[in-house]
């Protein structure tokens, strides 16, 4: 071959390898373009996937090794969030970055580029411990791109070689560049929109206070509980004088006395006279309630925090802050309970049902029980500490058999209720009717009078009011009278409380509960006194 020949070959093989580069080129530019255009309008749902598949398309175009795409978090750490690799390399662990490489993630929360080659003989002294890195997992070549927008730095991602080295000319890196800032401006673009979907969601959470607020405002406003107290009983004078000394403080009180001797009306009666009466108080029966629902209730909720929770809820506890919380019956709240409220108590604080987040709240506890607490304590059934908690300022609240002197006075206030509610005007109350109130021992308390007089004014047809209890008149039956049997005596009474509550056992206002017996413990006795509805 001569001179001339030889010359002209050396020619064709460089004008060969320059269009083969400048197709490499070209293949890259559209590759590139793709990859902007598949990024302008991707949902914020999608970024993480979209980033994944185009490192994954870059690696396989460039022949590289492995591939990482990495989020910077709140900390400050460096997470790994995908990564992708040939055969025979191990990927990079999603999680954390590793800690100890030090001089890398200083350079990537600085923004810089880095770029070496022939690992690890080209790191700086500095990077002993990336050094080590590399020697270890036998890494050739990385280049790692900052995320930029701005002043910050949200995340990188890198390209790895392990079976070669690499190198990595200026218009290389200048590209790379430029899909970082795709990258860059899908995730600020992302984060962008879960701060606005966090910033709704604050304001649905707080618009559903102001709703469950609302409520209770409606239900304050409908409701007909006095503002004040009056009473000619010596006893419960006694009791109001407490209950205005301690309104004026913000220690717990707790009501305690028989079913239906009203308990609740003293708590609001507490709550008007007490500092926080300009928000409505906020009512909770521990008994009411089956033991899976009562922790919802009283501390709120997470969405999905079991099945049915369609919704996050705010607990009773939530909306009572600034206010009052009333717990009825809390002698019923479950044993695995009483921790939880224990520590509202002490510390004022708790979690949702489902969240860990820890909420404060500053509420006035008012409690009521008609069970003998200390007893509890005793058999193991109730939380001493809760218990000590609880008793800051017990009050004793006498039942009605003890204070008949005010029987008259609410007598006439329930007929004026009714009145009003049912249109009948009453202008008296039949003689034999009131002394039969008077005498009548009230198991049931006062709930149980208010229900009398419901029926009475439901079956009134004049200005005169004549009560009766089923279908028979109500007679005495003088608490320390002798005539007649126990059993006799013990048959009468649970006929008569059978009569006022249309022979029903269970639920609220059932017979039992006005006996304060289990239904299961007056069924027994029926039977064994031969008690049967006639039909």
């Amino acid at each position: 071959m001569t001179l001339t020949e030889h010359k002209l070959m050396e020619e064709s093989f460089a004008v060969a390898a320059a269009d083969a580069s400048h197709d490499e080129r070209l293949a890259f530019e559209r590759l590139l373009t793709d990859l902007s255009a598949r990024f302008a309008n991707v949902p914020s749902k999608d970024v993480f996937f979209e980033i994944e598949a185009a490192l994954i398309r870059i690696r396989e175009f460039l022949g590289f090794d492995r591939c990482n795409f990495g989020e910077f978090q709140e900390d400050g750490t460096l997470h790994i969030l995908c990564t992708s690799t040939v055969d025979g390399v191990d990927p990079l662990p999603l999680g954390p970055f590793p800690a100890q490489l030090t001089w890398y993630l200083g350079k990537m929360r600085a923004g810089e580029v880095v770029a070496y080659q022939s690992l690890p003989e080209s790191l700086p002294p500095e990077a002993f411990a990336e050094a080590d890195y590399c020697r270890a997992t036998g890494m050739r070549a990385n280049i790692s791109i900052p995320l930029r927008i701005g002043g910050d730095v949200l995340g990188d991602f890198g390209l790895d070689a392990f079976r070669e080295t690499r190198a990595w000319p200026e218009d290389f890196i200048s590209r790379l560049k430029l899909i970082g800032e795709v990258f860059a401006q899908s995730l600020a673009r992302k984060r962008s929109d879960e701060k606005l979907l966090a910033a709704m969601a604050e304001i649905k959470a707080l618009k559903d206070r102001l709703q469950q607020e609302n409520t209770y405002l409606r239900q304050v406003a409908q409701s007909r509980l006095p503002r004040g107290l009056s009473s000619r009983s010596p006893r419960f004078k006694a009791v109001i004088e407490e209950l205005e000394q301690v309104a004026r403080t913000g220690s717990t009180v707790l009501l305690l006395g028989e079913t239906g001797s009203g308990k609740e009306v003293l708590a609001q009666a507490i709550h008007d006279a007490s500092a926080r009466r300009d928000r409505p108080m906020v009512k909770i029966n521990c008994a009411a309630l089956p033991a899976t629902l009562i922790e919802s209730e009283l501390f709120g909720r997470e969405k999905g925090a079991f099945t049915g929770a369609l919704a996050r809820q705010p607990g009773r506890f939530e909306i009572a802050d600034g206010s009052t919380i009333f717990l009825d019956e809390v002698g019923e709240l479950p044993l695995e309970l009483q921790p939880k409220l224990l520590r509202v108590l002490q510390e004022g604080e708790f979690e949702r049902v489902g969240s860990a987040r820890t909420i404060k709240v500053d509420a006035r506890i008012i409690a009521a029980t008609n069970r003998q607490l200390a007893r509890a304590v005793s058999e193991g059934k109730f939380r001493e500490d809760l218990y000590y908690r609880l008793e800051v300022f017990p009050i004793e609240v006498p039942p009605l058999r003890e204070r008949r002197e005010d029987i008259p006075l609410l007598a006439w206030t329930f007929v004026k209720e009714f009145s009003n509610s049912m249109g009948k005007p009453i202008e008296d109350i039949a003689e034999d009717s009131m002394a039969a109130l008077r005498d009548y021992p009230w198991p049931g308390n006062i709930r149980e009078l208010r229900n009398v007089i419901e029926r009475a004014m439901i079956l009134a047809r004049g200005p005169t009011l004549h009560i009766k209890l089923g279908h028979t008149t109500l007679r005495p039956q003088a608490a320390g009278s002798t005539t007649g049997t126990l059993e006799a005596a013990e048959r009468t009474h649970i006929l008569q409380v059978l009569e006022q509550c249309g022979w029903r056992i269970r639920g609220s206002n059932g017979a039992a509960e006005l006996l304060d017996v289990k239904p299961t413990t007056l069924e027994s006795r029926m039977k064994k006194l031969g008690i049967v509805q006639h039909i």
